[in-house]
């Protein structure tokens, strides 16, 4: 650990802080006492004081040459918020009882991303635990938490984070999240944790006054580009590297979700994502379980994917925006933004065989070539999915596909990712149709910045001009408005959809066509015209076919399956599901002519 406060036991610890260009750093403890202690540089740039009578719980800043006092910018917990001291730590003090957790193998997770804040009433950790057994009665095996780093107030997406290693107070800080993975283990479900290493927020942002972890070569979206390749690089890279491992060592995380990688701007011969896949590899193999690296992309580009050998960076799974888009672009039939480039059966076909479908070919919105080919990855290395936070929250209602479709549509949504050849991922509510928006929100104390985040968002929802009326992402009633109603998962059809989601996982789980995520053992066509597609997936012992039908009418046309004795083992249609009733046979010998439900998803099983 080179950064941050490392209690040592017994009144002793250790500080480290990287200011290579400062004349001179001294830890300035504010409570329980008032002290100044002095700090030694070494040739890397980084200070460093081991001091005595310093207990958890001691209260910090690094004062700047003989100036500033400022937080440490590897705190490990803020507990007065971004702007106050920085609080020492045991991070022995835990009691683990995860001893015998080994993780669950990537190829079988059903990913559930959350919002701390707005998952519960309480908007903490510990107030998730009881609904922890919600998610394993579902069928979820793992979820994946919106980053908990450190950011300004009680109220943000946590994109806005400005100190990486300290966990947000409001949700129960250090303590809080360490019993939240440790109950998750004991439930069996592995943890994701959402990192940010492509920006940090602009509150509470103190790292210039540290030393040079920014570089201008670059113009990102957001904030200041990171220096991963400039002048010091080499520390700023270790920092993030560090980062990473400390999530895993100190709170059992069993994989990252890596944020927006292609905004992480470097040119170099050590690529920092290949860095870290490496030093996580490392790490997997000292504590014998496999830890995993997960992507969010939008490069369409398998050099996230591929080994090192092959010139790749070695990460285990990306997310598959594609998916997304065609899926989403088919059920809403929006073509606005990025859903120009999607909207036929064909995209979601080329989806569900190769995972990109733009892999090379001119996309309108871009107004350029996009991608490369996918077709020979495996299927575990795609998530995929019909709702993420972002696909959600970057809309002006914040409205989910349970406001955006009928209830046949959001049952086939689910239908659709739950059977396909790859990794698929819920966000929280929709599983029972969840119809509170998840909006953008932030709490924020500068008012210059408050007002320049209302401009911005005002801006990029010009795209959705007359479909609703802006919500301040600073008023507290926007984010109130976005938790989940866990009520309703016992009414109507609420409930309807909610054993349809477990139906539907429960099948994925046994039956071997559905569970090998192979996309060599698939066939998939279309009839475009009538807007269904047809999906076939096997194994040696096993074989499914599914009818898909995004019509908003009944459609007759021909069936061509193989022959065989096919049985029907799930239907949106049926009354069980709230349909209107199916008109599909509950058995089929050979193709034929049949007739398919508006927005249905039918799914039939080869029985010997």
């Amino acid at each position: 650990m080179k950064n941050g406060a490392y209690y040592l036991g017994e009144g002793r610890c250790e500080f480290r802080v990287w200011a290579p260009t400062l004349k001179e750093v001294a830890v300035h403890i504010v409570s329980p006492d008032d002290r100044l202690l002095s700090m030694e540089q070494d040739e890397q740039g980084y200070w460093k004081v081991t001091a005595e009578n310093i207990n958890s719980g001691t209260l910090y800043f690094y004062k700047l040459n003989g100036k500033n006092d400022r937080p440490d910018p590897a705190s490990d917990f803020q507990p007065k918020g971004v702007h106050g001291p920085s609080q020492v730590i045991d991070r022995n003090n835990f009691a683990w009882n995860d001893t015998n957790w080994s993780g669950i193998p990537i190829e079988e997770i059903i990913i559930y991303e959350l919002h701390v804040g707005t998952f519960t009433d309480e908007g903490t950790f510990e107030a998730m635990i009881p609904r922890l057994k919600d998610l394993v009665e579902l069928g979820v095996n793992a979820i994946e938490i919106m980053p908990v780093a450190q950011f300004p107030g009680e109220r943000n997406w946590g994109y806005d984070g400005v100190f990486p290693y300290a966990v947000q107070n409001s949700y129960g800080g250090p303590e809080g999240l360490k019993k939240l993975v440790n109950a998750c283990h004991q439930e069996g479900i592995s943890v994701i944790l959402d990192v940010v290493y492509n920006h940090l927020g602009p509150e509470g942002n103190y790292f210039p006054e540290f030393g040079p972890y920014f570089t201008d070569k670059y113009r990102p979206v957001w904030g200041e580009a990171l220096n991963f390749d400039d002048q010091y690089s080499d520390e700023v890279r270790d920092f993030f590297l560090n980062n990473a491992l400390y999530w895993f060592e100190n709170y059992h995380i069993d994989a990252l979700r890596l944020d927006a990688i292609q905004a992480i701007f470097e040119v170099g011969a050590r690529p920092f994502l290949q860095e870290l896949a490496t030093a996580t590899d490392s790490l997997s193999q000292q504590l014998g379980r496999k830890l995993y690296l997960i992507a969010e992309s939008d490069l369409n580009d398998v050099r996230v994917l591929r080994p090192k050998e092959l010139g790749g960076f070695a990460l285990d799974a990306q997310w598959c925006d594609d998916f997304h888009h065609s899926l989403h672009a088919l059920l809403t039939g929006e073509s606005d933004r990025y859903y120009q480039d999607f909207g036929k059966c064909e995209h979601l076909e080329k989806a569900f065989k190769e995972s990109f479908v733009y892999s090379g070919q001119y996309a309108p919105h871009r107004k350029r070539k996009h991608g490369n080919s996918a077709k020979d990855q495996p299927g575990e290395q795609f998530v995929v999915f019909s709702q993420t936070h972002d696909q959600i929250g970057n809309r002006i209602l914040g409205d989910r596909l349970s406001k955006l479709l009928s209830f046949e549509g959001v049952k086939l949504a689910a239908g659709i990712v739950l059977i396909s050849p790859y990794i698929p991922f819920l966000f929280m509510g929709e599983e029972y149709g969840e119809e509170a928006p998840f909006l953008y929100f932030v709490s924020h104390s500068e008012e210059p910045l408050i007002e320049a985040i209302r401009k911005d968002k005002q801006n990029e929802f010009k795209a959705f001009e007359g479909r609703g009326e802006f919500q301040d992402p600073q008023s507290p009633e926007t984010f109130q408005n976005c938790k989940l109603n866990w009520e309703k998962k016992q009414e109507g059809e609420h409930k309807a959809l909610w054993g349809w989601y477990q139906r539907l996982i429960q099948l994925r789980r046994t039956i071997p066509a559905l569970k090998k995520l192979d996309k060599e053992s698939l066939e998939v066509s279309s009839i475009e015209e009538e807007k269904i597609i047809f999906l076939r997936r096997w194994s040696e012992d096993s074989q499914i076919f599914c009818i898909m039908n995004f019509n908003h009418k009944d459609v007759t046309c021909p069936v061509n399956i193989p022959a065989g004795n096919w049985q029907k083992i799930l239907d949106s249609s049926e009354t069980e599901w709230m349909g209107a009733g199916s008109t599909l046979p509950d058995s089929i010998e050979s193709a034929q002519k049949l007739t398919v439900n508006s927005q249905s998803f039918t799914l039939y099983e080869i029985k010997s």
